[in-house]
């Protein structure tokens, strides 16, 4: 049974935070791979539009700086990304969507017993699916909006009313539209389905104001929910990526702590305890929730590996618990380091230049 800390209790969020950072001062040199590379859709947008200094790899790796860790940015797509990771003692990803995030990667460290900060293998490809953890959340009876999966094949009947049409895989709105006409529909649909042409997640559109709630695991095992965040988006009819990005610096969104009746802060979080155990979440996660008109908190997603730039939605919820963004970061190493390895009869991976080779033998 998982402890979760209330926001009140600053007692015992003081005492993790120095914990975390004694801790940090005895693992002077420790070795951390920043995982971080054009892997996804997601990533690739971030890394051609977002500018350097509000990237998370950049605020992370400062604050590696700041730990006095022996660390380097690895790039999935460099050949020796692999070998180069066996030599590090825990790796941190931050690659978004496919691959990254949905079980792949964690299932890669896994196997080569290297240890890394997150969900493990199961949780993570939940949560990475959209449809998949939309089924979980019925199972666990948390409500998100209604929803329906459209299969790529056929036309799909239009109900009269807004509807969101999202990718099933990737965050930061990318490949998602906002459907106020049925003449916008099947372009929201090919848009979303991208060239694999895939399974489309359409749900309901339920107006009201987006919410976010970060949590994070502090040493012993104990998890604080941070206070729920309200975004605005000032520019745009939801919040889509180009908001999120926010790439000219314009303010486009407003984040601000949520001002919530107590029943409905006591729903948000629990919904988020809710998934955190019912999933089994491990280090951090950001859960998305919508609060519609009528005052219902409904969730929308769960992110597993949440962005960490300075002003990242996460970043400014820890700050409002007295937590800093290396302090973060210092959880995050802790709780991947004191995870019971996995101990499996696994044979010690021999790099030697078949993967060259391979590569050579197929480019054009």
């Amino acid at each position: 049974m998982t402890l979760f800390l209330k926001t009140s209790s600053n007692g015992s969020l003081q005492k993790a935070a120095e914990e975390l950072r004694e801790w940090g001062q005895s693992r002077q040199g420790l070795g951390v791979a920043l995982v971080y590379g054009p892997v996804s859709a997601e990533d690739r947008v971030y890394h051609s539009k977002c500018p350097i200094e509000q990237r998370s790899v950049t605020a992370l790796a400062e604050a590696l700086e700041e730990i006095g860790a022996r660390w380097k940015v690895l790039n999935p797509c460099e050949l020796d990304f692999i070998a180069e990771l066996v030599g590090y003692d825990v790796a941190l990803s931050n690659l978004h969507g496919p691959y990254g995030e949905d079980g792949r990667l964690q299932g890669l460290l896994e196997y080569l017993r290297v240890p890394y900060c997150g969900s493990g293998v199961s949780a993570s490809v939940v949560a990475a699916d959209k449809i998949l953890c939309k089924r979980v959340m019925l199972t666990l009876g948390v409500p998100t909006p209604g929803w329906h999966v459209w299969s790529g094949s056929g036309p799909l009947a239009w109900n009269g009313r807004a509807m969101m049409v999202k990718p099933p895989f990737g965050g930061s709105s990318v490949g998602m539209s906002l459907v106020r006409d049925p003449a916008d529909l099947p372009a929201a649909l090919a848009d979303a389905a991208g060239d694999e042409g895939g399974e489309v997640l359409v749900e309901e559109y339920v107006a009201g104001t987006p919410m976010t709630v970060g949590l994070l695991e502090l040493p012993g095992g104990s998890v604080v929910v941070f206070p729920p965040l309200a975004t605005e988006a000032v520019e745009a009819d939801f919040y889509d990526a180009d908001t999120k990005l926010d790439v000219d610096a314009r303010g486009a969104v407003i984040v601000r702590a949520a001002e919530l009746e107590p029943e409905v802060l006591d729903q948000v979080t629990g919904h988020a305890r809710t998934l955190w155990e019912g999933l089994g979440l491990r280090g951090s996660a950001r859960i998305d929730f919508i609060l519609a008109e009528d005052g219902v908190p409904y969730v929308l997603e769960v992110n597993n590996t949440p962005g960490m730039s300075r002003d990242s939605n996460f970043a400014v919820g820890a700050a409002m618990v007295g937590l800093t963004h290396t302090d973060v970061v210092l959880a995050m190493l802790h709780e991947a380091l004191a995870r019971p390895p996995y101990d499996g009869p696994l044979p010690t991976p021999a790099f030697v230049g078949t993967t060259r080779a391979r590569e050579a033998a197929v480019s054009p």
